[in-house]
């Protein structure tokens, strides 16, 4: 196969071998003609071959001085095109040992043969080839397609086996432009696209989309299947660079990083750019909906299509095997259909329908990520309006039972982690993007009624009604005619299958993630009473009481999404207390949180903010039963228990240390401190946290170290709308009072109850450090 793509070169980062040195020296500074890819073909033939022997180089050098001879001005191109042919069949075997992992014939040569190639000139011989005929109008005849296709492979092997080769074509600007002029023709758009796609991942510019000439039209021009190959592409022209897990990187780095990039980065720029290409969202939705044939021709279809993707572990490679077979169907359309002209087809090109289906779905994990990373951008309320004109949710809730989320479960399927570059199956990644998806559409956003259906949306206006509340405005205002189709909503049926999952699959944290977006924001009761009544709330209590469950991940997905699922509501607390009705039971589930509190924290903020508000509702008789009854809220109810979360929650963080996963350590410290303020309480906490420091014999730590936080929370929320509003959200604390808590808090009057400078002796003080620089 001419296209391959695997995993990185063994031969990177390897030390070269030193053998042959003054001859390799000769080679990199010899010329023809002032040509940079001339390099080698003036030694003597006798000479290269003579060294060939001992070097181990296949012969190639000398093919590539036949190649650069054969490639004249007036060539028409036939021995240029048989020698590369001569010259494919040594490369591409190498790179498939690197595809297959079977290096060891690679390895015995002294030098690969890709980077023997690059060593003699032919990787620029073959850039100069490619891209004559915007350097001159004088070449006679013009290179036919095939010619095209195979340069473009060879260049993808040097790119996969050898060091540098990729890197050095990312630097070519021209380079890299002359490429997406070749992806009009759709005979090489398979070979160019895969080669742009590596390139564009190791170069150190991204690149600016609105430079590529006539991108709209470009567009506009690929068929569908042309369409989703390019979503690849252009994943790494909108997906801001990687510096590392986002969660583990500090804030602190990343305020700075903002302070001096003002300006949009260029990914959002690309991110507009490509919003602004007509049709270009509605013909991303009917890829990411369309149906796929369900004859497989097989009852087991999942066994066989997991056989096939032992070796198939890529989109590409998968591409050109589709391509292969629509080749031979459009060949076979023009000659005898008999059965003679069927048996002349080797039975590895015939594709069984499973592989047309995994293509397919490889097909909409591409779309899905791009859709998913155009949600998270600046532009994200355009791209939900015509996500949802275009009908993309109703789409997906009408393949979740026959495409997403089938039945049957593979025995030996691997579910990986919920890093979403994990080496994982194409099922995998489809169902981790499509729950990622979801996440990001109903995140703090009223289009996420979309989810439901029309008789789904009546029994939300059925809980309101019962309950004497108006209804949510979003809810009102949602259109129903671009709601889902069917008996289920996409909510209802993804709680199905999250029900259904093994204790510990990482698929468990991509869905609780995705429902607990449906609940953030501004707290509603009918939607937490809507999940309440489809068991959600027992099911989230055995994961974490009773399955054995040891996944931190999982466990910290759940916690918050119970803290959503009970922030506020008394039938949830009572729910709680029916289901966890023994003290083993219950000091299981303490165990739990207290094990973690990074992980759930959000969990002990909602049981803190929903005690405060009971408390003041105690001419409810309901609510009164309630308090006195659960066993959650009474050990909330003593103060020493909020104290001992409130040290813990200042003790594991610094400003140093704060991260997007632990900030939240930080809100909930503060809002118990809020609450106790709003009491007339704050300095009695004041005064057990500086009693705390003392007992353990480190007067000053926990609130200088607090102090430094809550400096550092100014300089973070202050500036920043969309956080502030989700405190306020979330809490249902203004954010004004949540801002004057804090000045109040960093009050520099030591004779102020309410200051923290006043509860810090002198000899102890370290509040004149600035620790909000990087």
């Amino acid at each position: 196969m001419a296209t391959l793509l695997g995993p990185e070169s063994p031969w990177t980062g390897g030390k070269r071998r030193t053998r042959n040195r003054n001859v390799l020296t000769r080679i990199r500074h010899s010329q023809i003609g002032g040509r940079r890819f001339g390099r080698g073909t003036q030694l003597p033939e006798v000479l290269l071959q003579e060294r060939d022997k001992r070097a181990k180089w296949h012969g190639i050098p000398v093919l590539v001085q036949e190649l650069y001879e054969s490639s004249h001005l007036n060539s028409d191109f036939t021995r240029t095109h048989a020698v590369l042919k001569e010259l494919s069949s040594l490369l591409s075997m190498e790179a498939m040992s690197i595809v297959t992992e079977d290096r060891k014939a690679a390895q015995e040569s002294t030098f690969p043969n890709t980077y023997t190639f690059d060593l003699f000139g032919g990787v620029d011989l073959l850039v100069e080839l490619l891209m004559r005929p915007t350097l001159t109008t004088l070449q006679k005849p013009k290179m036919n397609d095939d010619l095209v296709k195979d340069c473009l492979s060879v260049l993808y092997n040097c790119c996969i086996c050898t060091e540098g080769v990729t890197k050095s074509l990312a630097t070519r600007d021209d380079f890299v432009s002359f490429l997406f002029t070749l992806m009009t023709n759709k005979k090489t758009f398979l070979q160019t696209a895969t080669l742009i796609e590596d390139i564009l991942g190791v170069k150190k510019e991204m690149i600016q989309l609105e430079w590529i000439p006539d991108l709209s039209g470009l567009v506009q021009s690929f068929d569908q299947q042309q369409l989703a190959n390019f979503c690849r592409i252009l994943s790494v022209t909108i997906s801001e660079p990687d510096v590392g897990n986002d969660d583990k990187h500090t804030l602190l780095a990343k305020n700075a990083q903002q302070k001096r990039n003002t300006s949009p980065s260029r990914a959002e720029v690309n991110q507009v750019t490509l919003l602004n290409i007509p049709g270009f969202i509605e013909r991303l939705c009917k890829l990411a909906t369309r149906k796929v044939s369900e004859a497989t021709g097989t009852p087991n279809f999942l066994q066989e299509l997991e056989e096939w993707y032992t070796w198939l572990d890529n989109t590409l490679v998968l591409d050109a095997l589709m391509q292969i077979a629509t080749d031979e169907a459009e060949h076979s359309s023009t000659e005898s259909s008999d059965e003679s002209s069927l048996a002349s087809i080797p039975q590895w090109q015939r594709l069984p329908q499973s592989m047309k289906i995994v293509h397919e779905i490889m097909y909409k994990v591409e779309v899905l990520y791009v859709l998913c990373v155009l949600l998270m951008g600046r532009q994200r309320n355009q791209v939900h309006k015509m996500l949802a004109e275009f009908r993309l949710i109703p789409g997906l809730n009408n393949l979740f039972d026959k495409l997403i989320w089938r039945k049957f479960t593979a025995s030996n399927h691997v579910v990986h982690g919920q890093n979403e570059n994990c080496d994982c199956s194409p099922e995998i990644s489809f169902k981790i993007q499509f729950l990622r998806l979801l996440q990001s559409f109903s995140d703090h956003h009223e289009n996420k009624y979309l989810l439901l259906n029309v008789q789904e949306l009546n029994e939300l206006s059925a809980i309101s009604l019962k309950a004497n509340i108006p209804e949510v405005e979003a809810l009102v205002n949602t259109d129903r005619s671009l709601v889902c189709d069917g008996k289920k909503g996409l909510l209802t049926r993804l709680l199905t299958v999250m029900k259904r999952e093994p204790p510990d699959s990482s698929f468990r944290f991509w869905q609780a993630r995705a429902v607990e977006s449906f609940l953030r924001g501004a707290t509603s009761y009918a939607d937490q009473m809507f999940l309440l009544k489809r068991g959600l709330l027992e099911h989230i209590l055995f994961c974490i009481i009773d399955s054995g469950c040891k996944s931190r991940d999982v466990l910290q997905s759940y916690f918050d999404l119970l803290g959503e699922l009970m922030k506020f509501n008394i039938d949830a607390f009572k729910r709680f207390n029916t289901y966890v009705n023994t003290e083993e039971k219950f000091q299981v589930f303490l165990n739990q949180i207290n094990s973690s509190l990074v992980d759930s924290n959000m969990l002990v903020r909602c049981i803190v903010l929903s005690l405060d508000r009971f408390e003041s509702q105690t001419e409810d008789v309901k609510v009164v039963e309630v308090l006195s009854e659960c066993c959650l809220l009474s050990y909330m109810a003593r103060v020493e228990n909020r104290l001992s979360f409130l040290f813990r929650l200042i003790n594991i963080i610094n400003v140093q240390t704060l991260t997007q996963e632990n900030v939240s350590c930080l809100n909930t410290s503060l809002v118990i401190l809020m609450l106790a303020r709003r009491r007339g309480k704050l300095p009695f906490y004041l005064n057990a946290l500086r009693e705390k420091e003392y007992s353990e014999k480190y007067p000053g730590c926990l609130l200088n170290n607090f102090h430094n936080l809550l400096r550092f929370w100014q300089h973070h929320y202050l500036n920043k709308d969309k956080d502030s509003t989700c405190l306020e959200n979330s809490s249902c604390i203004p954010f004004s009072f949540w801002k004057e808590s804090v000045s109040v808090l960093l009050e520099g009057d030591r004779t102020s109850p309410c200051a923290i400078i006043s509860y810090i002796d002198e000899p102890y003080m370290e509040l004149d450090r600035d620790l909000l620089e990087v």
